[in-house]
């Protein structure tokens, strides 16, 4: 069996907001009044989850929540009210870049003294550490590529051809088990983990969710496409050197073939995909809508942002002892 085709079921709430909507998608009823949302964390566990929980419903749904809520107008409305505040919340810490190329050149430049959850991995990280890791970044990486497919339709030209030939590299280039959701999924079964979607959503921290949405976030609206292709940009950029690392990871620990494999698959796929996005995609979008550039270092900043607290979470956890995770796996 497909470990990626049954539906998820939905988690528990982590507060009025995300259990109101909990019972809204159970029950079939309304969703929770919009005004509830004022006031609280916009990158809080509650606020997080219930954005999470509205855009999943665009990816596989959950199980018996019918696929008709996937636009149902109250619904829309009640995910616009989390979202206004989320993307003010982003856009008050995140805006280090005013322009594209500024904020690609210094993701090239990788600090010698650097310090990182990949590079903690890499050098001191046990097993136990490496599950945890794998189990947050599931949430993503089982439907790796999904979000940045929804910018295709809003580009054209180099742009468009240049995103569509990662995304074909993403996909595993026409093989079902080169697919990278899939090669994830072989990755955590070798690390003793249910591979099935969504199974850890439960776990998973507020800034986790955080870091998903955010995809979900520039994916699904047409004005933020050029934060999309930032995002896009960066995580290709970034992810080879990483990659590496986190090879390095799973064969010191003796993780496994698949759990190897995963990254290493990444360190050549990503350094070839880095060059096509900067050049073609980037520089496409730019040519065709240069007004685009500010979205474009935003999407990269807001990306790093929220993985640098991400770092911080998993790293002061482990440094402590501590498990990263609400509930240890």
């Amino acid at each position: 069996m497909d470990v990626r085709s049954e539906e998820p079921s939905l988690p528990e709430g982590r507060g009025g907001i995300s259990g109101a909507l909990v019972e809204c998608l159970r029950g079939g009823g309304p969703p929770p009044d919009g005004r509830e949302v004022a006031g609280a964390d916009p990158f809080g566990e509650d606020v997080q989850l219930a954005l999470y929980l509205c855009y999943e419903l665009h990816y596989r749904g959950f199980a018996g929540v019918a696929d008709d809520r996937e636009w149902d107008p109250e619904l829309l409305r009640f995910r616009a009210s989390l979202e206004r505040p989320f993307l003010e919340a982003l856009r008050a810490v995140a805006t280090r870049h005013e322009r594209a190329d500024e904020a690609l050149d210094e993701l090239l430049v990788e600090p010698v003294d650097g310090t990182g959850v990949s590079r903690f991995l890499a050098d001191e990280g046990e097993l136990w550490q490496l599950r945890e890791y794998a189990a947050q970044r599931s949430l993503y990486h089982l439907k790796e590529a999904d979000p940045h497919a929804w910018v295709l339709p809003r580009l054209w030209g180099r742009a468009k051809a240049g995103m569509a030939a990662v995304e074909f590299d993403e996909f595993g280039g026409g093989r079902a088990d080169r697919v990278h959701a899939r090669l994830f999924a072989d990755l955590m079964t070798d690390l003793g983990l249910d591979p099935a979607y969504g199974r850890y959503v439960d776990v998973a921290r507020a800034e986790t969710l955080a870091l998903v949405n955010l995809m979900s976030l520039f994916g699904l609206h047409r004005s933020l496409r050029g934060a999309l292709v930032g995002h896009f940009a960066t995580v290709e950029i970034t992810s080879s050197p990483a990659s590496r690392r986190l090879a390095k990871a799973m064969r010191r620990t003796g993780a496994g073939a698949a759990a190897e494999h995963f990254y290493t698959e990444h360190v050549e796929a990503d350094a070839v995909h880095e060059q096509v996005v900067r050049h073609e995609v980037v520089a496409g979008l730019l040519a065709q809508e240069p007004h685009l550039d500010a979205d474009v270092a935003f999407g990269v900043d807001a990306t790093n942002h929220l993985e640098d607290v991400l770092a911080d979470r998993f790293l002061d956890a482990w440094r402590a002892g501590r498990s990263s995770l609400r509930v240890p796996v």
